[in-house]
């Protein structure tokens, strides 16, 4: 089996789960290492298009977690086909909820990702996750800096733990082809001022707040909910308050 971006917050949390279940693992990452680990390291450029075909070779599974800020569509597009070229067998793909919503420049990027994914003759799987502990954590961390803290009204948001989003990702890993399976949530909704307050209060901190109003079609989307999966989800475990307890 092979992970993309098995270095990053996610991959770190997957790669041992698929050593634990007894598979083979290569990680592409943009450069070679003996990791000392049982795991293969092996170069390939995802954007520029460099040494993917080497990588897949020999490869069954695929599990795409790379990414960044842009051109994660032109990367799966180059992965998808080499995937295609190599015969893998199945591609499993991390999404994120509200992907088709948003109108924002990584939205957009993310949802060209996925579908080059399930557009591609290589049988798939999509999970769509909520943003991470992590995320939210650097986000509100930035927040607190600031000598008023800006609370943009209406964004909400169910922050899922990187451990549960790992979990399923293997099990659908091991799996068959499943096509775009339902969304993974955390188990709650919060406002972004409250997780703010949250980190804030964990910290021994306090900051004077300032509403402020998010403008134009991503604040409808927000303020509608959009970007949350109320219905029909599976929900993780781990909550932020432990998340959080743990990380402060």
């Amino acid at each position: 089996m092979m992970v993309t971006g098995g270095t990053g917050t996610l991959g770190r949390q997957v790669v041992p789960l698929v050593q634990a279940a007894g598979w083979k693992v290569r990680v592409l990452s943009r450069h070679a290492r003996d990791g000392g680990d049982g795991v293969e390291y092996v170069a390939a450029d995802l954007l520029k298009d460099e040494g993917i075909d080497d990588a897949l070779g020999g490869i069954d599974v695929v599990v795409h977690l790379a990414g960044g800020p842009k051109g994660d569509d032109v990367g799966t597009r180059n992965l998808v086909r080499a995937a295609e070229r190599a015969g893998v067998r199945h591609l499993v793909h991390i999404s994120v909820t509200a992907v088709d919503q948003l109108p924002l420049t990584y939205f957009k990027s993310k949802l060209g990702a996925e579908q080059a994914v399930r557009e591609s003759s290589v049988p798939w799987t999509v999970l769509r996750a909520a943003q991470f502990h992590d995320f939210v954590l650097n986000a509100v961390q930035a927040m607190a800096k600031l000598p008023v803290l800006p609370v943009p009204g209406g964004v909400r948001f169910q922050p899922v733990d990187a451990r549960d989003v790992a979990d399923r990702l293997v099990e659908l890993a091991l799996g068959e082809p499943a096509g775009l399976v339902p969304d993974l949530v955390g188990p709650k909704v919060y406002g972004l001022g409250e997780l703010a307050r949250d980190y804030l209060r964990a910290k021994g901190k306090h900051r004077l707040s300032l509403p402020i109003h998010v403008p134009g079609k991503v604040g409808k989307v927000y303020r509608a909910g959009g970007n949350l999966t109320l219905s029909g989800a599976d929900v993780g475990t781990h909550t932020w308050e432990d998340f959080l307890s743990a990380q402060v």
